[in-house]
């Protein structure tokens, strides 16, 4: 992952239905969902819905694939979790967040350290 991937993928998710779309397919997970099964949800029009989508597929956060008469479209994990990667390796600092692999379970674990509470939180301590 470089910059500039980054900024397309954070170009891509700023926006309403976008993020709408891509928080529905992560819920989704790797079966992921027909166009239509999506309008429906989102009470998106499918002309409207199909843009944002092919938005998200060229920024590479969406994967689709044929299934009979119907494109499925699905959140893509491997490029989601490389950008988070990105952020944490590259952005934070180690104080503030960590990531590391997990071999027994196959995953990657982000760490964020609780030292910097909203004024909110720290008032009430």
């Amino acid at each position: 992952m470089d910059i500039q991937e980054a900024i397309i993928a954070f170009d891509a998710l700023s926006q309403e239905t976008r993020l709408k779309v891509f928080r529905l397919l992560v819920e989704q997970g790797t079966k992921g969902a027909a166009a239509g099964q999506l309008s429906e949800k989102l009470g998106v029009p499918s002309n409207t819905l199909s843009f944002h989508l092919s938005h998200m597929s060229n920024a590479g956060l969406v994967l689709s694939r044929r299934e009979g008469r119907s494109i499925i479209y699905s959140a893509n994990f491997e490029f989601f979790t490389g950008l988070i990667r990105y952020m944490v390796k590259d952005c934070c600092s180690v104080e503030f967040a960590s990531i590391r692999d997990d071999k027994d379970r196959g995953c990657s674990v982000i760490e964020l350290a609780n030292c910097c509470l909203p004024k909110t939180q720290e008032k009430k301590s």
